[in-house]
């Protein structure tokens, strides 16, 4: 059996947004693969509690320790309206917090609203589709509330027009004309909100962020707006990540973006995180998907994360 490149990955996502797997059956293929630790952090919902194994309810993060695996129920939050790819993850929160469900309401309406709109333009613009297709596209009718942006770019690569889903999100992203910006929160506000409920907000892989950008109606650069976020109470950022399987387009390679986020954002007191990204790609036909621990840290540098949030919390 396979094993993971590394014990720790604090990045992955089930059907609860737009991966393909069950929460337990990510759970199960981590520990097949020897993992340490697993964080799920789908898209904009708090995680999910409980999931069905042999036809029986179980507690998912019981239901990991006894797999010999420890479960961290998290949430990666896509923010900045004007901002492609800012997206925080948040771990070890209170997910009864109310904030969160008034997080889900938002982002459900501005998912709703802005993605139907990018569909109208998509159709009108010759990549023939409708809103439909696309709740449809998973092979049964999902609800509006669980529909996820990547969906759109699958169907295009169903349908031919374009090689894959990565082609797809660089395409739509590439053209103003298909750039539809639906409203996000603020990452600032984010970070806030997880704070408040008790957990640690890391950026996701911040050089899927553009070099330049316009941001607070002026110019900027990325490493500008990143220390921008520290400022505001960041907690870390991650280093290890598996861009060489998405929509990075730079010319820096994997293991050089690693060390160049290190040298420029790590200090003391800031953690350094790693993940896949998982999504389960591989069942919807993409050549080399991501694999769980692909990507990710050493048991050692998530004992430093425990304790340095036990010092936080503490304080």
């Amino acid at each position: 059996m396979e094993k993971a490149n590394y014990p720790c990955d604090l990045h992955c996502h089930t059907n609860r947004s737009d991966g393909n797997d069950s929460p337990e059956t990510v759970v199960r293929y981590a520990a097949e693969l020897g993992m340490k630790v697993l964080a799920l952090t789908d898209h904009d919902v708090r995680p999910a509690k409980d999931g069905q194994v042999d036809g029986h309810t179980v507690d998912l993060v019981e239901y990991a320790a006894s797999l010999g695996l420890l479960l961290l129920p998290g949430i990666e939050v896509s923010c900045e309206t004007n901002i492609d790819d800012v997206h925080i993850v948040g771990l070890m929160c209170d997910w009864q917090d109310p904030r969160f469900q008034q997080l889900e309401e938002f982002t459900v309406k501005s998912k709703v609203e802005g993605y139907k709109k990018l569909v109208h333009i998509l159709d009108d613009s010759g990549y023939h589709m409708t809103w439909d297709d696309i709740l449809n596209s998973r092979g049964m009718q999902l609800p509006e509330d669980q529909i996820q942006k990547k969906y759109i770019f699958e169907w295009m690569a169903q349908k031919g027009y374009v090689n894959s889903w990565k082609e797809g999100k660089l395409l739509v992203r590439s053209n103003d004309r298909f750039n539809v910006r639906r409203e996000k929160p603020g990452a600032r506000e984010v970070i806030d909100r997880i704070h408040a409920a008790g957990g640690i907000a890391i950026l996701a892989h911040p050089y899927l962020i553009n070099e330049r950008m316009s941001w607070n109606g002026r110019e900027t650069d990325r490493e500008t707006f990143i220390n921008s976020l520290f400022e505001a109470g960041l907690d870390g950022i991650e280093a290890c990540y598996t861009y060489g399987k998405t929509s990075y387009s730079g010319p820096l390679s994997q293991s050089e973006i690693e060390k160049e986020v290190i040298s420029r954002f790590g200090r003391p007191g800031r953690i350094i995180s790693g993940g896949s990204d998982y999504h389960g790609d591989g069942k919807k036909g993409v050549e080399n998907p991501r694999s769980i621990g692909e990507c990710g840290i050493s048991m050692g540098a998530f004992e430093g994360i425990k304790t340095w949030l036990e010092a936080k919390r503490s304080d």
